[in-house]
């Protein structure tokens, strides 16, 4: 088998690698998500080379004499290549020291045996090797195979040492359409979190959303291991019934898979656009336990919209301390059901300039609603003519992707000699919102209105 490294540099540099591991008298050979990803016939953007039969000091040294090289942790014996992506190591012996990712004693040991050496892997599908310079592939744990059956398997009883697996194996079912094995579900039920680090939980569920092909395999991997109850935001959709009218599909943990699989059909591209709105979906329904009521015999979740703030926010804030991205998301979730609302009553230019102004992005906006609708099967989803009417409006007025800027600034104020205090921000105030209903559009506009507001007698030309 052969890998396919479109990156020239980094195909140059492994085989310098190779080559000079040879004429050491070792052997290299490329490991985990690369060989995975040339099974599936993926392209390899970057590497993982494990270099057997040399010892670590000689082989820092060639190394060193090739490329610029930094170590990345003693103890982990992880040599960083800084031209390309590519990460070189020797084989190491693991044992469990202390709590979380990080506790374990490493000691590398260049005549492991390749076999041994892949078991400390997490799951036989990332436990291949793969001698580049022949073609040889080495899959000691059955990782082909399960790559052919589609099955996500842990590779040994070492899977338990470390928590943070669980979560990887929610992204690599999700974004490799795999189906846990019974008895890796059954372990992961007996693994806690152990105080993962935040940042760590963060870049697996960056992972779900941003690579992920089918999400809802991702959500279902928590929900059947028994770590949904470490997301309580999540767990509260499960069995939290709706109106069969409008969501035939059933409860809200299923329609949130629903929307998650949709949203994940359109992606654009953009790391920092998708992953607020995966995010946005994700949390979309996160007021619905909270107003969940039964009324003349109909479901309602009156005002679910706004509920959803505070436990978005909370179960962002777990995840991350990035206050850019929770203050893009949490406005998306609590307006994401005005794109049909206004479509609905014929809005007026005023209303779009105000949803832009609470929302932040409509074009983000029509995205997590457009998610939304398509997570219903037995509805009409593929239609969205709210948003498409929304986005028109959005761009004619130039709010698509921004909320619109005020036109009447503090400066104007002091132009008209006006002392600062406390009255300024009551005058911009209403300078905005008559900016927002359309009484004036641009500063000649403005300033009249501000006169008017102020009584301040009109300028000598």
């Amino acid at each position: 088998m052969k890998l396919t490294i479109p990156d020239q540099r980094l195909a140059a540099a492994l085989g310098k690698v190779c080559r000079a591991v040879k004429e050491g008298g070792g052997r290299s050979l490329v490991v985990g998500g690369s060989v995975r990803d040339a099974v599936l016939g993926l392209p390899a953007v970057d590497l993982d080379v494990e270099v057997y039969g040399i010892e670590p000091g000689r082989l820092q040294s060639i190394l060193k004499s090739l490329f610029d090289i930094t170590l990345v942790g003693q103890a982990f014996g992880v040599i960083k290549v800084l031209s390309v992506n590519m990460d070189v190591s020797i084989p190491r012996r693991e044992s469990k020291s202390g709590l979380g990712h990080k506790g374990f004693a490493v000691l590398s040991d260049p005549c492991l045996g390749i076999e041994e050496a892949s078991s400390r892997r997490d799951f036989t599908v990332n436990a291949m090797a793969l001698d580049p310079m022949t073609g040889e592939v080495f899959d000691p744990h059955g990782g082909m195979k399960d790559l052919d059956s589609r099955t996500l398997r842990h590779v040994s009883e070492k899977f338990r040492e470390d928590p943070l697996r669980v979560l990887r194996g929610m992204q690599f079912a999700a974004r490799f359409e795999l189906v846990p094995a019974p008895e890796t579900v059954a372990l992961c039920r007996t693994i806690e979190p152990e105080g993962l680090a935040s940042e760590r939980i963060f870049e697996e569920w960056r992972k779900l959303l941003l690579k992920g092909r089918r999400p809802s395999l991702g959500l279902r991997f928590l929900q059947d291991t028994g770590w949904l109850r470490h997301f309580p935001e999540l767990s509260a959709l499960v069995g939290c019934e709706q109106e069969p009218e409008w969501h035939p599909e059933g409860d809200v943990w299923t329609h949130t898979l629903h929307s998650m699989d949709a949203f994940a059909e359109s992606r654009i591209g953009d790391e920092t656009e998708d992953l607020v709105v995966g995010f946005a979906v994700l949390c979309h329904d996160f007021g619905k336990p909270s107003t969940t009521r039964f009324e003349d015999g109909r479901i309602r979740s009156w005002e679910h919209e706004e509920a959803g703030g505070a436990p978005a926010r909370t179960f962002l804030e777990r995840l991350t301390n990035q206050e850019g991205l929770i203050s893009a998301v949490l406005p998306l979730v609590t307006c994401h059901m005005r794109p049909d609302e206004l479509f609905k009553a014929g809005a007026t230019d005023a209303a779009v300039r105000r949803l832009a102004r609470k929302a932040g992005r409509i074009d983000r906006l029509i995205r997590v609603a457009a998610a939304d609708r398509r997570g219903r099967p037995g509805l009409d989803g593929s239609r969205f003519p709210a948003g498409d009417w929304l986005l028109d409006r959005a761009r004619a007025l130039d709010v698509e992707r921004a909320k619109p800027a005020p036109i009447v600034m503090g400066r104007h104020l002091l132009d008209l000699g006006l002392e600062p205090g406390p009255s300024f921000k009551t005058v911009l105030d209403a300078c905005y919102e008559a900016q927002l209903d359309g009484r004036f559009t641009d500063i000649e506009g403005g300033l009249q209105f501000l006169r008017e507001r102020v009584k301040a007698p009109p300028e000598t030309p």
